[in-house]
């Protein structure tokens, strides 16, 4: 069964930087493609950044944290990280980490983590 496990969120100042996590078992190749989600209360649930497993294949950004999040993935822990550099306030929110499976017939399925708090405040 597949899963996914985010960490390292956590409280940091405006300027700050902090390092999600996101674990996947059994392996990363579980998914065509996993992104970070970002969540605050009243609101839909967006996309920050996302990558495909495959290599040699670029990564998304949101234009709100595009030159300053970076997404990467490591074949050999697993792992798809995402690097959160010159936070902001409106960087606040649950970080949540979605893995897509492209399935034959062109649907796809989700499966989402459990969430990380990220909270940018002075």
């Amino acid at each position: 069964q597949v899963q996914l496990v985010e960490s390292g969120g956590g409280l940091v100042q405006p300027g700050g930087s902090l390092r999600l996590s996101c674990v996947i078992s059994p392996s990363i190749f579980s998914f065509n493609v996993v992104g970070w989600y970002r969540q605050v209360p009243g609101k839909q649930r967006e996309l920050v950044a996302s990558m495909f497993m495959a290599r040699f294949r670029s990564a998304n950004y949101s234009d709100s944290v595009q030159g300053r999040f970076t997404i990467s993935r490591d074949y050999a822990k697993n792992t798809v990280d995402l690097q959160m550099n010159s936070l902001k306030p409106e960087d606040t929110g649950v970080y949540y980490c979605n893995g897509e499976q492209i399935l034959p017939s062109g649907s796809k399925d989700n499966y989402w983590g459990q969430g990380t708090q990220v909270t940018v405040s002075s």
